[in-house]
């Protein structure tokens, strides 16, 4: 029996990076890009390579574009930490598994370094085929708590819980991570909202990968740890504009959402350093009459679009600059 499974990108649709510091958040995901793993039995545990994890190049250069785009140590890794985290999760809640072994491989073609958790995607389609395989069903949000311990315990990778919480549960989602909360039960308060409630959306991303997401030149971690008043009350302000997002999308009030997105970007700004090329998409979806704002980290923004007319000219605007546009189809 072979075992497919897929897990998809994730945009903030508002709230963000409020998720990281007990604040709201509302993201999607959508099937205009996938990540899948692929799993059948075998004698041995085998974790096959991919694209990514190539070791033969056309040339220095070719090197050097691939180490670019997948880091030096590519995706087996994610894998790998997947597999053991399993195990890890397994053995703490006493489940007996059969004695079987498998061959899992990964592929996934959602664009890297713009912030869309594409990494986060190879690990929850991986941990939903070994859930299948084995026939372990772990709940949802057990699931986004142990896809996060993948990047944050096993490989060192800083992660916030809205991307996997989003991946586990799939279509809109309503994130509440109050500290209170998180103590209390171990995960926040999640709540699908209607697909007929998705907005009409556009997402754009940077295709020449010419700069970085994001400069923190302000330590925003420790400014809120230390209770800095500025970086707390933002902290704040973006969970508030969750709470008016919600009641925005359930009333079809793109023009209310419209501004709150806006709200959102122009809240980060003042607080990140925020690179010129990010910045520069921005502005041209606002000046198209789109509103925007960053759909991650950097590198990827999403607004509402509400016709042909506005994709029009933000595809071509945007993609005089290298930004590819798309209308992202929810999960």
């Amino acid at each position: 029996m072979i075992i497919r499974t897929r897990a998809y990108p994730r945009a903030a649709l508002i709230g963000n990076p409020s998720d990281g510091y007990f604040g709201k958040t509302i993201a999607f995901t959508f099937s205009n890009f996938h990540a899948e793993a692929t799993l059948f039995e075998s004698p041995e545990l085998v974790i096959e390579p991919s694209v990514r994890d190539g070791s033969t190049f056309t040339d220095i250069a070719g090197l050097a574009e691939d180490v670019r785009h997948f880091g030096y140590y590519g995706g087996i890794r994610l894998i790998k930490a997947a597999i053991k985290c399993f195990n890890d999760y397994v053995v703490e809640n006493g489940i007996r598994l059969p004695a079987k072994n498998f061959t899992i491989r990964y592929s996934s073609d959602i664009p890297n370094l713009v912030g869309l958790a594409g990494s986060s995607a190879i690990i929850t389609a991986s941990m939903r085929a070994i859930m299948s395989f084995y026939g372990v069903d772990i709940p949802l949000p057990r699931l986004a708590n142990l896809v996060r311990a993948v990047e944050n315990k096993e490989l060192g990778i800083a992660a916030g819980l809205q991307d996997r919480v989003a991946q586990a549960y799939q279509g809109l989602v309503y994130m509440d991570f109050a500290k209170d909360l998180l103590d209390k039960q171990g995960y926040g308060n999640y709540v699908p909202m209607h697909k007929e409630d998705m907005p009409p959306l556009y997402l754009a991303y940077r295709t020449d990968l010419s700069e970085g997401s994001e400069v923190f030149h302000n330590n925003i971690r420790d400014r809120f740890n230390a209770g800095e008043k500025e970086v707390v009350d933002a902290m704040r302000f973006f969970g508030d504009l969750t709470d008016k997002a919600r009641v925005a999308i359930e009333a079809h009030d793109w023009d209310a959402l419209s501004a709150l997105m806006d709200a959102n970007f122009d809240k980060r700004a003042s607080l990140y350093r925020l690179s010129e090329g990010n910045l520069r998409m921005v502005r041209t979806a606002r000046e198209c009459g789109a509103s925007a704002k960053f759909s991650g980290s950097g590198g990827a923004i999403v607004g509402v679009c509400k016709d042909d007319a506005t994709f029009d000219r933000l595809s071509e605007r945007l993609g005089a600059g290298g930004v590819k546009v798309i209308r992202p189809a929810l999960v």
